[in-house]
């Protein structure tokens, strides 16, 4: 193990939120521009104070958890609990700056750090991993991250630890995976919609399962959802944009109409906006509910000037420059 803490990336799910459940593909980016660390509070280190303490204090429950779970011999992986002990002791905390229930992977980065420095025999990040690993890593972190989530698929903290672009398809079918820029358009720019306000997953995700209960639902999700979904995902990888948007912009439809608890109310008119004028396209980025939205346009500048003229904050992912 080293000493060196390892910097862990957040991550934005664009596409397979709720629908990867019923196993619909998913895809995911690294996030570079929010990001965390493990650290140690010492008279050195200029920091939120009472941040880490509060920090530190999560770890330990989250510690306990955890031994907990090696204690009834139900650890899928074998992690050094008495040197991550030793460690709180030293004031260890999770130096982030990825905010908490805004759906882009807090939880995520924390259990690849906790996975990375106390791990025993660890699977390593590479990019040409062995598929066996990645579904072994997925399976170890979904139990790692079930804890601040109650039900977890592990992606999340898989793709803050491999740190590449991810392609799901299906309980064992994850890979890394290219996404070809140069075939956006001339303006168009990924982007994400800061709600103000943090979202909670575990209600929703509930909310989700209740309403898959329904057959008619079910049905929607089934024959509706999961199609566009996977039709985005195809044709974004492929580079054909003249099909992606047509179909994200009914997957933005769906959601609207079919996922409205999970949409925030401050977001409500410029989604329909969104649908409207077709400048962009909204859809859900994690489990909703509050923290950012996702957004999605060919003209960067008209979107910007009508989402801020609305009073709504954005931060480009991605754009053509």
């Amino acid at each position: 193990m080293t000493n060196r803490p390892e910097v862990f990336y957040a991550k934005i799910m664009l596409f397979g939120e709720y629908s990867v459940i019923c196993d619909s593909m998913g895809l995911t980016i690294p996030y570079a521009h929010f990001k965390g660390e493990l650290s140690f509070l010492n008279k050195y280190r200029y920091t939120d104070h009472d941040f880490a303490i509060d920090s530190n204090k999560m770890l330990r429950e989250y510690h306990t958890h955890l031994k907990g779970l090696h204690d009834k011999g139900e650890l899928l992986c074998a992690l050094d609990l008495d040197h991550f002990h030793k460690d709180l002791d030293k004031n260890l905390f999770f130096e982030s700056t990825i905010p908490q229930g805004f759906g882009i992977g807090s939880s995520g980065a924390l259990c690849a750090a906790i996975y990375q420095r106390y791990a025993q025999n660890k699977i390593r990040s590479q990019r040409n991993m062995k598929q066996k690993e990645v579904v072994r890593l997925k399976a170890i972190f979904a139990q790692m991250e079930n804890y601040f989530h109650g039900i977890s698929s592990g992606i999340d903290p898989l793709n803050c630890y491999l740190k590449y672009p991810l392609l799901i398809n299906g309980e064992t079918g994850i890979r890394v995976v290219g996404i070809p820029r140069n075939k956006f358009p001339g303006e168009g720019a990924i982007f994400l919609v800061d709600t103000g306000k943090p979202g909670i997953t575990q209600p929703l995700v509930n909310l989700f399962f209740e309403k898959c209960q329904n057959p008619a639902f079910d049905k929607l999700v089934k024959e509706t959802l999961i199609p566009l979904n996977n039709k985005c995902i195809h044709s974004l990888l492929e580079g054909k944009t003249d099909v992606f948007f047509p179909v994200l912009h009914e997957l933005s439809k769906f959601q609207y109409e079919h996922l409205r608890p999970m949409i925030p109310e401050p977001v409500m008119s410029i989604w329909k906006a969104g649908l409207d004028k077709k400048v962009y396209s909204l859809k859900l980025c994690g489990s909703g509910g509050g923290g950012f939205i996702l957004g999605f346009t060919k003209d960067f500048e008209a979107s910007l000037k009508s989402l801020k003229s609305q009073g709504q904050k954005v931060i480009a992912v991605y754009k053509n420059s």
